[in-house]
C-alpha cells in the first residue's frame, strides 16, 4: 500500500503525512494530538518557548495522545552579531516604519536590549522529554547532539532548501530530510546560502535530493490534498508535510482572522518578505510588503525586526487594519477546503488512496 514507506516505519505512524510544526505561537497541543491520533505525525514548533514552556506544551500533548509526535526547534535563532545592532541601523529602521506606526497611532519602540540565543537551553528540554521525533531548521546539529539523540531513541529530521543543505544534513546522520520548497508558508529555513538564493520548488528539490542522497526525504511546500501527497510519493518522497492546510484548521493556534484570511481571496496573493521578522518568509501580500519591496537593507536582522514590529502588528490586528498585518500562508492556500483537522486528515488519506487505487484499476 502507498502508506507503507520508510518514513512510516521509522516514525512509527500509520500514514506518511506530517503536520508542519508552526513556531511563533501558532502550534497547539490539540492540533498535534488530532493529527497523531489519526495516524499522521503531529508537529509542535517550540523555537520561541522557554524550556519550562516546552515542558508544559509536551505535558499537554502527552495528555491528549499516546502516539508519536514531533517537537521542532531552530538551530540558529539570531542573525544579529552580538544580539544587537548599531544605533544608526536602528534609527534607519525607525524612520522606514515611522509612517505605519503614525497611522496606527502608536509610538515608535525604543531600541531593544541584546538578544541572547536560546537554542542550547531549549535543546536540553527536548533531550529531557525524549520525543519520538525531533525536527530542526536553520542548520545542522553537532555530532555529540546527534549521538545523544540516537542513544535516547529520538528520530531526527532536518530541513533543507537546497541539494547542498540536504547533503550536509545527510553527513550528520539525520534519520530524515525535509525538502522545503519555496511554495511553503512561513520562514525559509536556509542555512548554507541566502534564502533569496535558495528558492527551488518542492518537486524539483525533491528530485534533486533523491538523485544524490540516500536518506529518506519528506516533501514540504505546496501540498494540501491527496493529489499533492500522491505526486510527492510518486516522485520519490517517503512522506509529505502539510503546513498551511493545517494552520487554517480551527485546532491551530492561529487567530480566527488569520484562519479566515487563508480562505479568502487575499490568499491568492502571497509573497516572500523580510519586513516583519528580518528573515525571509512567505505570507499573504499586504501594503507594507509591497511598499517596502527592495528596501531590505533598512530592516533589522532577525529576531530584532520581529521584536521591533510586534507593537505595530498588535495595533494593526486590534484596529482591523488587515493591510498592515502579516498572515503567514503558502501558495497552496486557494485550494483549502477543510476547517477541522480530523476532516482534513481523513480527506488526505481517502484522496491519496483513491488516486493509487485508480492507477491499479
Amino acid at each position: 500500500m502507498w502508506y507503507n514507506t520508510k518514513a512510516t516505519a521509522l516514525l512509527g505512524i500509520d500514514y506518511p503525512i506530517l503536520q508542519g510544526p508552526f513556531g511563533g505561537g501558532f502550534s497547539s497541543a490539540e492540533l498535534v494530538s488530532v493529527v497523531s491520533n489519526a495516524g499522521g505525525l503531529g508537529g509542535y514548533g517550540a523555537y520561541t518557548l522557554s524550556p519550562q514552556e516546552i515542558y508544559e506544551a509536551d505535558r499537554q500533548i502527552k495528555a491528549a495522545t499516546g502516539k508519536p509526535y514531533n517537537l521542532n526547534l531552530w538551530v540558529s535563532d539570531t542573525d544579529a552579531p552580538g544580539g544587537t545592532v548599531s544605533d544608526e541601523q536602528f534609527e534607519l529602521a525607525r524612520q522606514t516604519f515611522k509612517p505605519y506606526f503614525d497611522e496606527a497611532g502608536i509610538p515608535l519602540p525604543e531600541k531593544p536590549g541584546p538578544f541572547k540565543p536560546r537554542f542550547e537551553n531549549q535543546l536540553q528540554a527536548v533531550l529531557d522529554i525524549r520525543p519520538k521525533v525531533f525536527s530542526f531548521m536553520f542548520g545542522t546539529l553537532p555530532e555529540d547532539v546527534m549521538e545523544q539523540c540516537r542513544r535516547l531513541g529520538i528520530k531526527t529530521m532536518g530541513a533543507a532548501t537546497t541539494l547542498d543543505e540536504a547533503m550536509a544534513l545527510e553527513k550528520t546522520g539525520v534519520d530524515l530530510i525535509i525538502a522545503s520548497g519555496f511554495e511553503a508558508g512561513g520562514h525559509r529555513p536556509s542555512f548554507l546560502a541566502s534564502s533569496e538564493a535558495s528558492v527551488t520548488g518542492t518537486f524539483v528539490l525533491l528530485q534533486l535530493i533523491r538523485e544524490k542522497v540516500s536518506t529518506p526525504v519528506i516533501a514540504a511546500g505546496g501540498i494540501a490534498n491527496g493529489r499533492g501527497i500522491a505526486a510527492a510519493l510518486t516522485l520519490g518522497a517517503d512522506a509529505a508535510q502539510v503546513g498551511t492546510a493545517f494552520l487554517a484548521c480551527d485546532e491551530s493556534n492561529a487567530l480566527p482572522v488569520h484562519r479566515r484570511m487563508l480562505f479568502s481571496n487575499a490568499a491568492r496573493y502571497t509573497t516572500l518578505t523580510r519586513a516583519y521578522t528580518g528573515r525571509l518568509g512567505r505570507g499573504l501580500a499586504n501594503r507594507i510588503t509591497q511598499d517596502l519591496l527592495g528596501k531590505e537593507k533598512q530592516f533589522l536582522p532577525f529576531p530584532l525586526q520581529s521584536m521591533f514590529l510586534s507593537p505595530l502588528r498588535n495595533a494593526a490586528l486590534g484596529q482591523e487594519k488587515w493591510d498592515m498585518a502579516l498572515f503567514w500562508g503558502g501558495q497552496i492556500a486557494p485550494v483549502l477546503k477543510h476547517t477541522r483537522a480530523g476532516e482534513l486528515m481523513r480527506s488526505l488519506v481517502e484522496e491519496t488512496t483513491a488516486y493509487f487505487n485508480g492507477l491499479k484499476a
